[in-house]
């Protein structure tokens, strides 16, 4: 894998001073198969980092780390892909504005950067509240069905203890 910066790897690859990782081993850290990892790439959610002269794709803790955020997107949230690629685009362009806004000096700039900052955190806290609200109303439904059969089952209890008392 890779080494120094810029060496080349015993695989081929430019490791640019960080370590590349094959396909199989990023699908072994991060739980998913290769076809998922290759399935991510086409739809734009994950790009690697570099490629080998014979075309296998590599991939630094960066992407790994983006992994892992997608399957917790999945996972955690109930995110789709499709809000999955709002939820990292947004990420990234924060990323973004925080790096603009310590490389400037100038306050009107700073301003204009966390005016856009907050904007797209507002969209991530609003994507945030409406899965949280579909939650809560599955919670509420199957909470009143459980009540429902809750019920049932007490006024069953009552038939048979009526009947025992006959």
């Amino acid at each position: 894998m890779g080494a120094a910066l810029d060496a080349e790897g015993p695989d081929g690859t430019q490791a640019r001073g960080e370590q590349l990782h094959g396909i199989g081993a990023v699908a072994a850290q991060t739980g998913v198969s290769e076809r998922t990892l290759r399935y991510y790439e086409e739809i734009g959610l994950l790009s690697p980092r570099d490629h080998s002269p014979g075309g296998m794709r590599r991939y630094c803790r960066d992407d790994i780390d983006r992994v892992l955020r997608i399957r917790e997107l999945q996972n955690l949230m109930g995110f789709n892909l499709e809000e999955i690629r709002r939820v990292t685009a947004a990420e990234s362009r924060l990323s973004s504005l925080r790096e603009d806004f310590r490389a400037s000096s100038d306050s009107g700039r700073q301003r204009e950067v966390l005016d856009e900052a907050l904007r797209a955190l507002d969209e991530l806290r609003d994507a945030a509240q409406a899965k949280i609200a579909a939650l809560q109303g599955f919670l509420a439904d199957l909470d009143e069905r459980f009540e429902r059969h809750r019920r049932r089952l007490e006024g069953l209890q009552d038939l048979d203890d009526a009947k025992e008392e006959t």
